[in-house]
C-alpha cells in the first residue's frame, strides 16, 4: 500500500503557470512546457504525467497535437479530457528533436524537471507517469529503468532501446503497444522493452496473441508483483501513435494509457 507523498508545493501560491520555461542542464539550455489544470488547486495533490515526442517532433508539436489521420498525436497524447483535472503535465523538449541521452543528460533533465515542478506545484510524488510515442516512448522507457522508485508507470507507445536503460532491474508498471507492421521500429523491439519489465515485476510469461484482423488486441500479464502490473496492446498498423480499431475513429492509446495510470491513486 503506498500513501500519498506531498511535494514541498503543497500549500504554496504557485508562480508556475501553463507556459514555457527553460533551464540549464550540464551547461545545455534545454525547455519544457508546463500545463496545469483548470482551477489549480494548491492544496490538492495532483498526479505528474510527462509526455515525451518523437523523433523530429517537439514540445509545442505535443502541445498543439498533429493530425492523427495522418499518424500524428492527439494533444498530450489524448490525455487531458480524460484526467478530469486531476494531472498536471510536463512536455519537455529534446535536443535535436530526440532523446539520444548521451551520458544520461535526458535522465538528468527529467530529475531537474520533477525537482522544480514539485518544488512549486503540489504533486503527489507517489504518482510520477510518463508516456510517449517512438523515440518518446524509448524515452519513458529509460526514465522506467533508470529512476524506478521515482516513476510511478509508464506507457510506450511503438518504443524501442534508444534512449538507454541504466539500471533496468526493478519493477515499474508497464503499458506497451506496438503494431505488428511497424516499418520504423520494427515490433520485436517494443517486445524486447516490454519483457525486461515482464521479468522484473515477477510477471508470468504468455504466448502473446495477434492481432485480430483490424482490431487491436490486449494482454494483463498475470502473476505480478502488486503494484507492478505490465499491459500489452498489439495491433496489425503501422508506426502509429493514433491507431485506431476497425470500426472506430478514436485512436485508442489515450483510453489505454489512461485506463492503466488512473488504476493507481
Amino acid at each position: 500500500m503506498t500513501f500519498a507523498a506531498k511535494s514541498a508545493g503543497c500549500g504554496k501560491d504557485p508562480t508556475m503557470t501553463s507556459q514555457s520555461y527553460t533551464m540549464t542542464v550540464n551547461g545545455k539550455q534545454r525547455q519544457y512546457i508546463m500545463k496545469l489544470p483548470s482551477y489549480y488547486d494548491k492544496n490538492r495533490l495532483y498526479r505528474l504525467i510527462f509526455t515525451w515526442h518523437q523523433l523530429g517532433g517537439s514540445a509545442t508539436k505535443i502541445v498543439n497535437g498533429e493530425d492523427p489521420k495522418k499518424g500524428g498525436v492527439l494533444p498530450y497524447y489524448g490525455l487531458p479530457p480524460l484526467t478530469n483535472n486531476s494531472a498536471i503535465f510536463v512536455v519537455p523538449n529534446g535536443l535535436n528533436n530526440g532523446w539520444g541521452n548521451a551520458g544520461g543528460e535526458d535522465i538528468t533533465f527529467f530529475d531537474n524537471m520533477v525537482k522544480t515542478v514539485e518544488a512549486d506545484l503540489c504533486v503527489d510524488t507517489t504518482l510520477r507517469f510518463s508516456t510517449g510515442f517512438s523515440y518518446g516512448g524509448a524515452m519513458s522507457y529509460a526514465v522506467a529503468c533508470a529512476r524506478p522508485k521515482d516513476i510511478r508507470a509508464v506507457a510506450v507507445i511503438s518504443g524501442s532501446l534508444l534512449s538507454g536503460c541504466s539500471g533496468g532491474n526493478d519493477p515499474v508498471a508497464y503499458y506497451g503497444q506496438h503494431g505488428t507492421s511497424d516499418s520504423v521500429l520494427n515490433v520485436s523491439g517494443g517486445r524486447s522493452l516490454r519483457d525486461k519489465f515482464v521479468k522484473n515485476n515477477g510477471c508470468t510469461a504468455v504466448q502473446e496473441p495477434q492481432p485480430e484482423g483490424g482490431r487491436s488486441v490486449k494482454t494483463v500479464y498475470k502473476g505480478c508483483k502488486e503494484g507492478y502490473p505490465v499491459t500489452w496492446v498489439i495491433h496489425n498498423g503501422d508506426h502509429n501513435p493514433s491507431q485506431v480499431d476497425s470500426g472506430s475513429s478514436t485512436p485508442f492509446a489515450p483510453q489505454n494509457t489512461w485506463e492503466f495510470f488512473s488504476q493507481f491513486n
